[in-house]
């Protein structure tokens, strides 16, 4: 049966395929291979096989070299636009504390200069107080004076009556100085007067233009502490969805940060206050917010660059295995992937994610050769299947040092980095922490 289905089969693959026979001639004897159709039929279906899946394979590489160069040139720019707004952010943030420093110390010396005017102020007041004393004292006596004068004239007339004019005249002359000098007494204080009255005048129309100077400085201040205000909002608030987003809790953050930081001291620093028992003022209190603002942005930096939002692998890799329970080829089970798969050349350099210590370098049974990072916060990283490790034991790294090489050690099916995060030591998926920095940066 088997024979008569071959030859028919032969039969209508001959039009295409005709039998060929293959001579292999030696010394002493000669000897053919018969090529029947069907045989010549798998062998053309298994070369044109081959010949498809090169081609595929070729089509396969050259589309991962582009795209692979498309991805590298993308992070290349995403890196420059992230350094650039963080010099800006950075630039625009000294700028604006500078303005608020130079806007304190405006305000600070035009309040000097009011003190100084109302006390001037209330210094002439009282001078002219004293001088309207001394004017009516001076009045007193010029009348009791005139009344003298009149009282010596009555009696000067009665003595030329009873005949003794030289001493009445000597009496008389000796009045009239006394007037007299009351007179230029009294001529002299009233000028002061008007003089002390026309200072009066003079302070309090410069009160009034340093009133309304104080009043456009405050309107310039009002303008500065809204932009600095925004500028701030606009700051932090990115920042504090990347660290939501990534599972942290942001008061817990920076508490740690600001017990670890506690120096003090610098442009950052809130104004002291008058000890005289005076209430701060409104401007105060707002420029005083702003600078706790700019501290709490400095913290979150801080924190930023301690936890591991950024990626290990700068080069151009692949994505090939996410966070989670995949299927165990040797057992037929469910296990659990605690980390992120990125597949590239051997060699290719693997980056710390944040600042840290180095706790473990060297081989560790199914990971290879594995570096483990302990950062702040309770969170460690670890760098799996490594071909060269580049750190010590206890050593200390900072974010964006290199550590190590990409490689294919121990229970791994090809070149590739098996990343992980765990937080208080429990997995943790980083993509989280990387599309969460992804999102800001």
């Amino acid at each position: 049966m088997r024979t008569r289905l071959a030859t028919k089969l032969d039969a209508m693959l001959e039009p295409w395929f005709p039998e060929r026979r293959l001579f292999l001639r030696s010394d002493s004897d000669t000897r053919f291979i018969r090529l029947r159709p069907a045989t010549q039929l798998i062998a053309f279906a298994g070369s044109a096989s081959v010949v498809a899946w090169a081609i595929v394979a070729t089509a396969i590489l050259l589309m991962d070299s582009i795209g692979s160069g498309n991805f590298r040139e993308q992070a290349k720019r995403d890196q420059r636009t992230y350094e650039n707004r963080l010099n800006l952010l950075a630039e625009e943030r000294d700028t604006r504390a500078a303005e608020a420093m130079a806007a304190q110390n405006r305000f600070n010396l035009a309040l000097e200069q009011i003190s100084d005017m109302q006390s001037q102020l209330l210094a002439s007041e009282i001078a002219r107080a004293e001088l309207e004393t001394g004017i009516e004292v001076i009045q007193s006596n010029l009348r009791d004076t005139m009344d003298q004068r009149d009282e010596a004239r009555g009696r000067l007339a009665v003595m030329q009556q009873i005949g003794d004019p030289l001493g009445q005249n000597r009496k008389v002359e000796g009045s009239d100085d006394t007037l007299d000098f009351m007179v230029a007494a009294l001529a002299d204080t009233a000028a002061e007067r008007d003089q002390i009255l026309a200072d009066a005048k003079q302070a309090l129309k410069d009160a009034e233009d340093l009133e309304f100077q104080i009043k456009l400085m405050e309107d310039q201040n009002d303008q500065i502490f809204r932009q600095l205000e925004d500028a701030m909002t606009i700051s932090v608030e990115p920042l504090d969805k990347m660290f939501r987003a990534a599972g942290l809790s942001t008061k817990s953050l920076i508490d740690q940060v600001r017990s670890n930081h506690d120096g003090q001291g610098g442009p950052l620093m809130p104004m002291s206050f008058s000890t005289k028992g005076e209430e701060p003022s409104a401007d105060e209190l707002r420029a005083n917010r702003i600078l706790r603002q700019l501290d709490h942005l400095n913290l979150y930096r801080i924190a930023a660059s301690k936890a591991p939002f950024a990626k290990p692998v700068k080069d151009a890799v692949r994505f090939t295995s996410g966070f989670g329970y995949r299927r165990d080829p040797k057992t037929g089970g469910r296990r659990l992937h605690k980390g992120a798969d990125f597949a590239g050349p051997t060699g290719t350099p693997i980056y710390s994610t944040a600042d840290g210590v180095i706790v473990h370098a060297g081989w560790s049974s199914g990971y290879g050769r594995l570096i483990k990072i302990q950062h702040e916060f309770g969170i460690e990283t670890r760098y799996a299947h490594l071909s060269k490790i580049r750190v010590k034991v206890g050593q200390r790294v900072s974010r964006g040092q290199r550590i190590g090489d990409m490689g294919n050690t121990g229970r791994s099916t090809g070149t590739h980095l098996h990343y992980e995060v765990r937080v208080g030591g429990k997995p943790a998926n980083p993509m989280i922490y990387i599309k969460a920095a992804n999102d800001v940066f």
